[in-house]
């Protein structure tokens, strides 16, 4: 089964310094038909201005990785953590008991991420960070893992039965996703425009397949990321 999600459907935010389109339910988008997909529970498509950025705010028991699309985004958190990130990286939490960060632009360009929030395998787990730079060589034409679940084999490692994979593939070129028995995948086409199983996909839409394996056609430059998990 396969669901597309027209992005411009999706919910909306405008702060000035931020704009944010919302895959699921999140702050004021309230949808009680989208709130999460399985394990997933937010992919949020955050636009930042330079000089702006997420004050320090808390969180707790659920796995979180951001997704640096364009721009710089400079993380700090109670762990003494202070990292600065580019397209490409990703960094990851675990929230756990309880965490402090912030999220700025301290950069002279719009920074562009993608927060994804999957709940835990369980709760009040001790906080943990950490972040991966990954060059577009890596993703190029062919599937990136950058997380797993513990127990597999992606340089990040959550608390849960999930994965992510990302990609950047060429104009006219074909590549597959599979989805297994018992697992379901959401994709975001971060950039670019493609045909996936026969449907055409823009700039920010998203799709729910469950049990269903993806045959994507690049209709020109594209870039994907793909959450993978159990289906439920």
């Amino acid at each position: 089964m396969i669901r597309k999600l027209d992005n411009e459907k999706m919910g909306r935010s405008n702060l000035g310094w931020l704009r944010s389109v919302f895959h699921f339910s999140f702050a004021e988008y309230r949808n009680p038909n989208n709130v999460n997909f399985g394990k997933l529970r937010v992919i949020n498509d955050d636009l930042v201005e330079p000089g702006t950025g997420f004050d320090t705010h808390p969180h707790r028991d659920m796995e979180i990785v951001s997704y640096v699309i364009k721009g710089e985004l400079t993380h700090k958190d109670s762990m003494g953590h202070e990292r600065t990130l580019s397209r490409g990286s990703a960094q990851y939490m675990s929230a756990g008991t309880g965490i402090l960060h912030s999220e700025y632009n301290k950069g002279n360009e719009i920074l562009r991420f993608m927060q994804i929030w999957i709940f835990p395998d369980e709760n009040n787990l001790t906080p943990q960070y950490g972040d991966m730079t990954f060059e577009k060589e890596e993703r190029h034409n062919k599937w990136l893992n950058i997380v797993s679940g513990i127990d597999g084999d992606a340089p990040i490692k959550i608390h849960q039965d999930a994965s992510i994979h990302v990609l950047e593939l060429d104009k006219d070129r074909e590549i597959e996703f599979p989805v297994l028995e018992n697992r379901q995948a959401y994709l975001v086409q971060i950039e670019g425009s493609s045909i996936i199983n026969g449907i055409e996909f823009n700039m920010r839409d998203g799709l729910e397949s469950v049990e269903e394996s993806l045959n994507i056609k690049a209709l020109e430059d594209s870039h994907f990321l793909v959450v993978e998990l159990k289906k439920e």
